[in-house]
């Protein structure tokens, strides 16, 4: 059995393991809104159908897709050279990206996903092990719709704001890390550590003034930390 065979194996024990029973649930309708409910990130969602209409996106492209810190990101700028898609939408949850995976990630066929999220999960309540559990649903979803993607999945990030969770988010980022080991379509890409100073504090000259969101240098650090990654999983 080759390493790489061997290796999905052990991801899809993994999965069982943590009671996941992708065999017999639907992704689709694990998905699905609440009937005659709007979901709060509908007009985010139709915006992006609407531009895709009226414009043409990139083939076997590079697709981020997240939270605020993705939407916020300027990736066509930072990564001038490759073909990316931005589909971030700001405020958003893994759950709120996996209610939207149809209409978000399938039709631009990716060669490569860049996923950020996590940060509002455990703010919003959620623990280490239920924020791992919605990213690993992304990730099926992922390997189910567009199998030949790599995915990097960009560890939890600290921030001043939000400093009393980091120890959770620090769970969240350990078990994401442990997946992707075991995983040989997904890499998890650290831009946690860089981001704190000698005395493990989150470093004050990367972010905002509201000391959750990035400013330019924070995404410069980021842009350094992946850059290498990108371009290595685009080549593949």
């Amino acid at each position: 059995m080759s390493n790489s065979i061997a290796r999905r194996f052990r991801y899809h024990a993994l999965l069982i393991a943590c009671g996941l029973a992708v065999a017999c649930t639907s992704p689709a309708s694990a998905r699905e809104p609440v009937a005659g409910k709007l979901h709060r990130f509908e007009s985010e969602i139709a915006a992006f159908e609407k531009w895709d209409r009226q414009n043409a996106f990139p083939k076997d492209g590079i697709l981020f897709v997240g939270s605020s810190s993705v939407r916020l990101w300027q990736t066509a700028e930072s990564f001038s050279d490759l073909p990316v898609i931005n589909r971030g939408f700001g405020g958003s949850s893994i759950s709120d990206v996996n209610n939207f995976f149809d209409r978000l990630v399938p039709k631009y066929k990716p060669r490569v996903i860049v996923f950020y999220s996590g940060d509002n999960d455990i703010a919003g309540g959620m623990s280490a092990q239920k924020t791992f559990e919605d990213f690993q649903r992304f990730v099926h979803s992922a390997h189910e719709q567009v199998p030949e993607a790599r995915i990097l999945v960009l560890s939890i990030k600290p921030s001043i704001a939000r400093r009393k969770l980091w120890p959770e988010m620090k769970r969240a980022n350990s078990l994401i890390a442990k997946l992707a080991d075991d995983d040989p379509h997904l890499d998890y890409v650290d831009i946690a550590a860089p981001m704190l100073n000698p005395a493990g504090e989150p470093r004050k000259e990367l972010f905002r003034d509201d000391g959750l969101h990035l400013n330019a240098a924070g995404y410069d650090l980021w842009d350094g930390v992946l850059g290498p990654y990108l371009r290595n999983a685009n080549k593949q």
